[in-house]
């Protein structure tokens, strides 16, 4: 996304710095962390927030008796500093092979040529890292490596909350699920799956996101949107002999089968209707 032009007056949804704390708040401008292009951040009393992108085709805001022309909307989201944070910390330690790699101190990980940014990070990190990092303390010094088995645990802790959260979004399938044991099992793999794709947009497949299919028995293309969603698979498991009350539910589309066997073509979509995903844009702002 293009950066916005700083001249003109932008609306954005954030925490209060002058309630919420010390009043200090900051765009750091810091390399995203899967893709690695530069991206803006707000920090807002240590606490990290990634900035989302929303925009109708045609609309204004009325702010007092001002009219912005810019109907766009930026939203202000918490996210994690670790995954920001991480692999920075990655490149520090300088694995080679079998090797765990190099402690380092902190103020030597967080500086990073181009990106002062994360030198402003650097009580966060203080805070945050230790959950993914051994430290050794030798006099006043504390120095910092990434710690595999470490990180791993903190992945699986975050998918299992995604998991939960995602859960709860459908309650009502949950309840239908519950009367039959496979498309239980079948939600909760797909659950998984679901909750991994989502972590998946925080990281790069290697290392991380390949040791964490690994430990979770997934295989890549299932977090990687080649799977079949939930919904085609139920549908395809109704078709060979599943719950009768779903068959009874889609007997009206299973009378536009064709005598030859083949499915007649699915409905219109319903366009008004959208998606959070595609009202959304996570676009941390890149650096003009």
């Amino acid at each position: 996304m293009e950066s916005p032009d700083v001249n003109r007056t932008h609306v954005l949804i954030a925490p209060d710095v002058d309630v919420t704390g010390n009043g200090l708040g900051n765009f750091l401008s810091l390399r995203h962390p899967k893709s690695g292009n530069t991206m803006r951040y707000l920090s807002i009393n240590e606490v990290l927030h990634e900035l989302n992108w929303f925009k109708q085709s045609y609309g204004s805001w009325f702010l007092g008796n001002y009219v912005c022309e810019d109907g766009s909307l930026y939203t202000a989201t918490p996210v994690d500093p670790v995954f920001i944070l991480l692999p920075i910390f990655e490149e520090a330690r300088m694995k080679k092979g079998d090797d765990q790699g190099k402690f380092r101190q902190l103020d030597e990980i967080v500086f990073v040529n181009g990106y002062p940014g994360y030198q402003h990070m650097f009580s966060i990190a203080e805070k945050c890292m230790q959950v993914v990092c051994e430290i050794k303390e030798i006099g006043m010094s504390k120095f910092y490596r990434l710690d595999d088995s470490k990180v791993l645990t903190w992945l699986y802790s975050k998918v299992i909350q995604i998991k939960r959260t995602l859960a709860t979004l459908d309650k009502n399938c949950a309840a239908q699920d519950e009367r039959d044991t496979r498309k239980l099992s079948m939600r909760n793999n797909f659950l998984l799956a679901d909750a991994v794709t989502i972590l998946g947009e925080y990281m790069k497949d290697e290392p991380w996101l390949k040791l964490l299919c690994s430990h979770m028995k997934l295989k890549i293309p299932e977090v990687t949107g080649k799977a079949p969603d939930f919904e085609s698979a139920l549908t395809a498991m109704v078709d060979s002999g599943g719950s009768s009350s779903l068959s009874q539910k889609k007997r009206g589309d299973d009378s536009k089968v064709k005598s030859s066997g083949k499915r007649g073509k699915k409905g219109k979509v319903e366009t008004e209707s959208q998606n959070i995903k595609e009202m959304f844009t996570r676009a941390s702002r890149r650096e003009g």
